[in-house]
């Protein structure tokens, strides 16, 4: 079983990263972040000492820096600023900077220490915790990477403040997920949550029992061998939507992609296994409200076929899901059929 990781709630991140250095040994200190997060995050803790002395690494923000020519951009800095197996590299962003900033330091030099201080939504309650790192490569998502723990994970919802709208919802599906592995109560609270009025204390304690829900999973799976499979419900299809968003050149959040994955894995739950008629709907009704639609047809059915076979559960050639028996009861590695998969893409745009 997996070491737990070091998640800390913070209130003061300046204070807390400070306390958490002075505890750490380490002979360079480097700092990663994109172009948003060195404007809008980095000020928050430029000011500790260890902080004014690290060195900067910062590449432009969004999904697109998350291939092998960032990467090789971020082992070359290592490498010229003399980086070494004591080092520690912080990961300050969201899903992109904590996903290669992870595969950055678990591969130089066989391997660093890393901090993970995500600064989204989206980042907190999925990329940055749980151990994956990553990056796309051959137009596909997260097709490269290891299962590599950070040494801590430092959570401030404060950095949340300066998220717009789609930011938002695009780490609140990821709640929905879990809140759907874990309970009916839990469900019911994620989805009564004002989002049009956002109450930050009731926020930052949804977050935690969310995150609480995923790493439990990750402990008594971590390389994703049976139960951590768990966590993939709403992405076989999300994955395909959001490669298909790249293809298209529409680029689509990631947690946009999953929320609309989740209304098609629920129709086949529905279908196969009798999961809540109600809470199918409810969801239909929530996502149509807070995250529109993503438009494609029929012809597309073809390509997204072609993306859910390079899926990384899969085996043997056959197409593999996470669907659920009823909310908190799951079933992995499900296989299912182009037929069914189709009728699944058919309901989606039924529904909308």
């Amino acid at each position: 079983m997996l070491m737990r990781q070091q998640i800390i709630r913070c209130t003061t991140i300046e204070k807390e990263l400070a306390l958490l250095l002075k505890t750490l040994s380490f002979d360079n200190l480097f700092v990663l972040m994109d172009k948003n997060t060195r404007k809008f995050c980095f000020p928050l803790i430029e000011l500790i000492p260890e902080i004014k002395l690290a060195k900067k690494i910062v590449i432009p923000d969004g999904d697109g820096s998350k291939t092998i020519t960032y990467l090789l951009k971020i082992w070359k800095f290592l490498s010229k600023k003399n980086a070494t197996r004591k080092s520690i590299l912080i990961n300050l962003g969201g899903g992109m900077i904590t996903d290669i900033g992870g595969f950055a330091s678990s591969t130089f030099k066989r391997g660093i220490s890393f901090i993970n201080i995500p600064t989204t939504l989206l980042g907190a309650v999925d990329a940055a915790i749980g151990g994956k790192t990553g990056i796309n490569a051959n137009g596909l998502k997260n097709e490269i990477g290891t299962f590599t723990q950070a040494i801590a994970v430092l959570i401030d919802s404060n950095f949340f403040k300066t998220l717009n709208n789609i930011n938002f919802l695009s780490g609140f599906s990821e709640m929905i997920k879990h809140a759907l592995l874990d309970s009916s109560e839990a469900l019911e609270e994620v989805l009564c949550f004002n989002i049009n009025n956002l109450d930050y204390k009731k926020l930052n304690s949804l977050l935690f029992k969310s995150i609480l829900v995923k790493e439990k999973i990750v402990m008594e799976d971590p390389k994703e061998k049976k139960n951590r499979k768990a966590l993939n419900f709403g992405h076989t299809f999300g994955h395909a939507f959001e490669s298909l968003s790249y293809k298209m050149l529409k680029f689509i959040p990631h947690g946009y992609a999953i929320a609309w994955g989740m209304i098609c894995e629920l129709y086949l739950s529905f279908i196969l296994f009798g999961f809540s008629e109600k809470y199918l709907m409810k969801i239909i009704s929530f996502v149509k409200n807070h995250y529109g639609e993503f438009n494609f047809d029929c012809s597309h059915y073809r390509l997204l076929h072609e993306f859910m076979r390079h899926d990384k559960k899969n085996v043997s050639g056959n197409i593999n899901f996470t669907l659920l028996k009823s909310v908190g009861e799951i079933v992995i590695d499900k296989s299912i059929d182009m037929k069914k998969i189709d009728e699944a893409l058919d309901f989606y745009k039924k529904n909308y």
